[in-house]
């Protein structure tokens, strides 16, 4: 059973979730639009990861009892100066999911309701993954300056399909 707060709070992630995949998609738009196809198709399969994370929260509130929400969905930015500013937004990003999703566990021991604090636990770990891959880019992107190993790592970053979890 979900207390009103913890509801609430699972629902405003779970919209924040499908935000964030909003703004993936419009950055592999942006991506396609500058001929960064391997960025594009990067950025797509993030898109795809964020919406799966919104329908895991979808589906939990649900089955715990609660009513899932979906809210108005804000407009994200279209195109960004550089990947490199593209791919540093994302990082920042990232962080910020990390920290709504730390404050929602919180809420949860305080609660103590060990079901969503075990359901966050995946969410919890998962984050650390995405912090690292985005950073991992940036760094790339950092080390490559204006250089010409831009096609390089757009080549690199095509490779990457969503493939979902196994629960």
């Amino acid at each position: 059973m979900l207390s009103d707060k913890l509801e609430a709070a699972l629902n405003e992630q779970m919209n924040w979730e499908i935000y964030s995949a909003h703004i993936y998609l419009s950055m592999s738009s942006h991506f396609a639009q500058e001929g960064l196809g391997g960025f594009s198709k990067w950025m797509f399969a993030q898109y795809q990861e964020e919406m799966f994370h919104a329908l895991k929260f979808f589906d939990y509130i649900n089955e715990a009892g609660g009513h899932a929400r979906l809210g108005q969905i804000d407009a994200p930015q279209a195109s960004w100066e550089t990947p490199l500013a593209a791919f540093e937004e994302a990082l920042e990003h990232e962080k910020g999911v990390t920290a709504r999703i730390n404050k929602i566990a919180d809420l949860a021991m305080d609660e103590r309701n060990h079901a969503v604090g075990i359901f966050l636990q995946w969410f919890i770990s998962e984050q650390v993954e995405e912090e690292d891959s985005v950073g991992d880019i940036v760094g790339k992107l950092k080390m490559l300056g204006d250089g010409g190993g831009l096609f390089m790592l757009d080549r690199d970053l095509g490779v990457r399909v969503f493939t979902a979890p196994a629960e």
